[in-house]
């Protein structure tokens, strides 16, 4: 029998022959699906142990707080010390915080010791993310660097839609949530082990002496280079009033009727939109219009949100938040890879850490939104407003910043860093 014949280079599968990023990819496919596990057993144990809505308040703090006081830092640590290492070492301190929390369950020991162990693994997650981020391009040629972000985005939605799945069976199998920290701890491990058959090695520049100055480079170069200002704006408004995931709970329970199992269905509409688009985007050619797509995208994510909240019927609530995911995902592949390729070697860590931030906020406040405004209204004007709203941005950001609209291919040769104070961009 005749062997296959070879993959052509332009395969959208040809990046995973690449032994650095196959390492990388599979190591924080294993980290994260450990870490959406860990979460949802948290969640699970703290409302067991307490039977207080206000004890997982708590944990969703120690995940903004050491984000919003340490992302900074970690940005310049990004730039100063091996990235490389950096992850090596805050996977180390992930998987120790981890099997701090199976001992804590498996004793009872105090709850405020879970807390603890939740603050030390944000922080050390914090610091990952900013190096995780600025190492990725090290891995590929510029040419390969859109597929490589689209193959890193849908192995994370994978994990997102199978680690709360899994945890949500080993916890109910054992009736104990130490199980699921010991498979989180040696996931950390894994993607430790993974990191250190890297290659690629992140050699700093002459390191800058640590400095308010220092630390804010990143807010100076992102807000004087337009196109990434506008990318970031977009995204953290769409995001901030696009908040239809969290009303899913209230849509299953109080609009749909579609009990507990609806809800699991309802939940992974996001991910399976996610990962459906990141297969397409893999066998399309890069996108010569990349500004224009970016503002169909969160456009047509506007629209979907709509549609979600007028929804009375199970399957068009599903299918409006599958083109939900299927949009975010062409807007965070468009501006992942424009951030990485517009942005200088010298400035990826504060610049990555300045965008994880921006987004990362628009995440927590969006929930929190979303949640405060139905309340006091109800969930369909919350949601079908969050539609409204995020259209009103996508006209806003085409009049503000005229650059995004005319942004053109994704792979090109990364400018200079924006010179002057008018923080005017060459048209790309």
């Amino acid at each position: 029998m005749k062997g296959s014949p070879p993959v052509p280079e332009t395969s959208p599968y040809a990046v995973l022959r690449n032994r650095d990023f196959f390492c990388y990819a599979v190591g924080r496919f294993a980290a994260s699906f450990g870490q959406q596990m860990l979460t949802l057993a948290v969640m699970g144990e703290l409302y067991d142990r307490t039977h207080s809505a206000v004890s997982l308040g708590f944990v969703g703090l120690t995940q903004f707080l050491p984000m919003l006081a340490m992302t900074l830092p970690a940005g310049h640590v990004a730039e100063t010390r091996s990235r490389k290492g950096v992850i090596v070492v805050t996977q180390g301190v992930m998987a120790a915080a981890s099997l701090g929390l199976a001992l804590i369950s498996w004793r009872q020991a105090p709850v405020p010791l879970v807390y603890v162990c939740l603050t030390v693994s944000g922080v050390a997650r914090t610091f990952m993310w900013a190096s995780s981020a600025a190492f990725l391009p090290q891995l590929v040629s510029r040419e390969e660097l859109p597929l490589a972000l689209n193959w890193s985005s849908s192995t994370f939605q994978i994990s997102a839609a199978a680690g709360p799945a899994a945890a949500g069976v080993l916890y109910a199998l054992s009736n104990s949530a130490v199980g699921v920290y010991l498979v989180n701890t040696m996931a950390a491990l894994m993607c430790l082990a993974l990191t250190c058959l890297v290659r690629a090695r992140h050699n700093p520049a002459a390191r800058e002496p640590f400095s308010l100055k220092a630390i804010l480079g990143g807010f100076h170069f992102v807000f004087n280079h337009r196109i990434i200002l506008g990318m970031i704006t977009l995204d953290l408004f769409a995001v901030l009033f696009g908040g239809a995931d969290t009303l899913v709970p209230q849509y299953a329970a109080d609009i749909l009727h579609v009990g507990k199992v609806g809800l699991g269905f309802l939940k992974a509409g996001l991910p399976i939109g996610s990962v459906a688009c990141s297969l397409i985007i893999a066998h399309l050619p890069p996108f010569n219009k990349a500004g224009r797509v970016l503002i169909i995208a969160v456009a047509v994510f506007g629209l979907a949100t709509i549609g979600f909240g007028f929804s009375r019927m199970f399957w068009l609530s599903m299918t409006m938040l599958i083109i939900c995911g299927m949009a975010d995902t062409f807007s965070i592949v468009i501006r992942h890879t424009s951030v990485q390729l517009l942005t200088p070697d010298a400035m990826r860590g504060r610049v990555s850490s300045v965008n994880n931030l921006f987004i990362g906020t628009s995440n927590e406040l969006g929930g929190a939104e979303s949640g405060f405004l139905s309340a006091l209204t109800g969930p369909v004007f919350s949601a079908v407003f969050g539609g409204v709203a995020t259209l009103f941005v996508v006209g806003a950001i085409c009049r503000l910043f005229p650059e995004i609209p005319r942004y053109g291919k994704l792979v090109q040769p990364a400018p200079a860093p924006p010179p002057g104070p008018s923080g005017q961009d060459a048209n790309p």
